[in-house]
């Protein structure tokens, strides 16, 4: 089936009940709602808001980036409130749809669109991609840690140039191996590619790797539990995925920023611009529970408390891709 067809089904179940007085539309990319990650966060957002506000709900995963457009159309063609788009790679189609339909409302997470009618949701990852780095510094035994990203993009360096500098505050020999499963969009779902980057990583001395890669990321958590290492998780606390091989994760609250965004516009609310999350008002953190309690230490923890404070209050500057890129 063609993806116009597709597109045309899919909206064409959008039929509104008629308690409904406020409906929204969540676009998720390739990894889809099950990625446990960055797409799950959302979805999860999204969910509690039809729980707690009453809103009617409406989310489709887009296997192919050209289906993006089509997709958030429709939805404005059906009068959806609003219409939130899950990743940067939905930024051309959000401009021009938002365009095309100025009495609706949109939002975007992870990139910027200037717009009256879009609210762009922004978090400052490298933030905490340093705490991240500076707790895989003190946990590492070799003196080597990775990284595994997905799509090699700008928004994943920058997780990258955090998580090293945080890495080099804590031992400034430490070595920290980067690769990237993809320069696609398909790279956010590769899980077996994934796991040869890991085993390849761990193979090199590497002890944990920090996975920043979408549902792929799931390969390196098989790599770690196979060799006996850490790994990392990201946007969603995935500790409970292999407990005692995840050693923390780096959350990126998506989930509240979507559920922010639905619950202001049905409240008559909404403003275009650009909303920004990171460790000063908890969008993004590291994670500790029942499940890395065992590895994630006290004296580990007490310091990555000590370097969020510092950067909350300004006094670390942590590097940012976006704005070397800018120079």
């Amino acid at each position: 089936m063609r993806a116009g067809l597709v597109c045309a089904a899919v909206l064409a179940a959008c039929v509104r009940p008629a308690f409904a007085e406020f409906k929204v539309a969540l676009v998720l990319d390739r990894g889809g709602k099950d990625d446990k990650s960055f797409n799950t966060s959302a979805y999860e957002g999204a969910t509690l808001a039809k729980k707690k506000l009453g809103v009617f709900l409406k989310y489709v995963e887009v296997a192919d980036d050209n289906g993006f457009e089509p997709m958030l159309r429709g939805f404005a063609q059906r009068e959806f409130d609003l219409i939130i788009g899950i990743g940067f790679s939905q930024r051309e189609a959000i401009r021009k749809v938002s365009a095309q339909f100025p009495k609706r409302h949109f939002a975007i997470v992870d990139s910027e669109v200037t717009a009256p009618n879009v609210r762009s949701l922004m978090f400052e990852e490298h933030e905490g991609a340093y705490v991240i780095g500076a707790i895989a510094a003190m946990t590492s035994k070799t003196g080597k840690i990775g990284f595994v990203g997905g799509m090699d993009i700008p928004l994943i360096r920058r997780f990258v140039m955090g998580y090293e500098a945080g890495a080099k505050r804590i031992n400034p020999q430490i070595k920290v191996l980067d690769n990237y499963v993809g320069v696609t969009s398909e790279a956010w779902n590769n899980p077996p590619k994934g796991k040869e980057l890991a085993v390849s990583q761990y193979e090199a001395g590497v002890d944990i790797i920090f996975a920043g890669a979408g549902a792929s990321g799931l390969g390196v958590f098989d790599a770690a539990e196979e060799r006996k290492k850490f790994a990392i998780g990201v946007d969603a606390n995935q500790d409970w995925i292999k407990p005692g091989v995840i050693l923390t994760s780096m959350l990126k609250r998506v989930d509240e920023a979507v559920f922010a965004v639905i619950q202001e516009a049905q409240a008559g609310k909404f403003t275009g611009g650009v909303k920004r999350f990171g460790l000063g008002n908890k969008g993004v953190d590291y994670s500790f529970d029942q499940y890395n309690a065992k590895v994630l230490t006290e004296p580990v923890r007490k310091r990555a408390d000590e370097l969020k404070a510092e950067i909350i209050a300004g006094k670390v500057a942590v590097p940012d891709y976006y704005k070397l890129q800018k120079r």
